[in-house]
């Protein structure tokens, strides 16, 4: 067990951040760290375990201690030794009052313990057999199960959305710990003012209307369906083309590759830009008039926050948590019907005032995704589970 003698003024926090390794849980904890007010908090000390390269990346602060162990920079056996065997003796050397494992998985014996819940597509069967009897399927289920533990173990487990706590529960049955809803907040770089919004007769197939979809190629994010329905208006007439960006697998890059084959094999008005670093992923917004999120399956889709508050009308999967983020700030679609899709990106593009209207909806709404909330709602929930576990609160 862990320490749990300190008063909350000198509360010790430990971060396993072992298997985050890229993408949303590396930009999470950077981005959490970097607005955090610790102090505020009764909390002292930050202890951040992690690979070099995540360490790097992290600001540091008085508060921060980095600390690196050179099995972190190893495969996924060495990260399950780390948790299984060292990371006990190292949070105990470093005081840990409470530990937290935002990844999600946990299988060491440290406590008390605070997980997050960010992949929900474990959770979600029809949505992980799209990728049918594979070695990723399977990796799912496993990942299923070992969350599923993790998360019943827990002293506190954070959600990044109401419709996730709801799904996984469902999975998991009633857990011990306590539990909280926690967005994750947006990086300013991706803070611009909706644009003036023109009639589409003022474009056409030399200056035509650029639509965003913004996300990995995925069988589970649509482009293909998206593709197709866009298909349907340039066959009306309407010059739109479309900008994909997101890194992609082989399958799915040959499911993407055939699509734009078929659709526009000339090559006129699909453009598939690949993988942009999230550093520069700000440029690709400014160029777009409108974004496209047409995925089933999210826990927390920060794409579609910086597509809200880059000043986009938006049109949307009705799946999801995507309209407990968006709310009434959006055209909605079947992401699984390009007629749906079509529909609904017509509706948009037919009516200035409604992509004003939504633009400035949804941009609206973003406001209250920031990283300095993220970051004080969590440091208040590690302080509160520190407190029910026994972490004597100072007068």
């Amino acid at each position: 067990m862990g320490k749990n003698k300190k008063t909350l003024a000198g509360l010790i926090i430990g971060i396993d951040a072992s298997n985050l390794r890229d993408g949303g849980g590396v930009t999470h904890l950077i981005e959490f760290l970097r607005a955090a007010q610790p102090y505020e908090y009764g909390i002292s000390k930050i202890v951040v375990w992690a690979t070099t390269e995540t360490l790097d990346k992290i600001e540091s602060r008085s508060w921060i201690i980095k600390s690196y162990s050179s099995i972190l920079d190893g495969g996924s056996v060495s990260r399950i030794l780390w948790q299984k065997i060292i990371l006990y003796k190292k949070a105990c050397e470093a005081a840990c009052d409470l530990l937290f494992v935002p990844g999600g998985r946990y299988t060491g014996r440290f406590s008390p313990f605070v997980t997050m819940s960010r992949n929900l597509l474990p959770f979600e069967m029809k949505e992980l057999m799209r990728f049918r009897w594979s070695l990723k399927t399977i990796r799912l289920l496993v990942l299923r199960s070992w969350q599923s533990n993790t998360f019943r173990k827990a002293d506190g487990v954070i959600f990044l959305t109401q419709y996730a706590k709801e799904s996984v529960l469902k999975i998991t049955g009633e857990i011990k710990g306590k539990q909280q809803v926690i967005s994750h907040g947006i990086s300013n770089r991706f803070l611009m003012q909706p644009r003036i919004q023109r009639p589409i007769c003022e474009y056409d197939f030399d200056n035509p209307y650029r639509m965003l979809y913004v996300s990995i190629i995925s069988p589970y994010k649509h482009q293909w369906n998206v593709i197709e329905g866009l298909a349907v208006l340039r066959c009306a007439g309407f010059p739109v083309v479309l900008h994909l960006v997101g890194p992609s697998d082989p399958k799915s890059y040959a499911l993407l590759n055939a699509s734009i084959t078929q659709w526009d094999p000339l090559g006129k008005w699909v453009f598939y830009h690949g993988e942009i670093p999230y550093t520069e992923l700000h440029e690709i917004y400014e160029q777009a008039e409108l974004g496209i999120f047409a995925s089933s399956c999210e826990n927390m889709p920060n794409i579609l926050l910086e597509t809200m508050i880059a000043g986009l009308p938006i049109a949307c999967s009705d799946r999801g948590p995507m309209p407990e983020v968006l709310g009434d700030a959006a055209i909605y679609f079947d992401p699984e019907s390009p007629d749906s899709i079509a529909s609904a990106l017509l509706e948009l593009i037919n009516s200035v005032g409604l992509r004003e209207k939504l633009a400035q909806l949804s941009f609206e709404r973003a406001q209250q995704y920031s990283w300095e909330k993220c970051a004080g709602e969590t440091l208040a929930f590690l302080s509160e589970v520190a407190e029910s576990s026994g972490v004597r609160v100072s007068d």
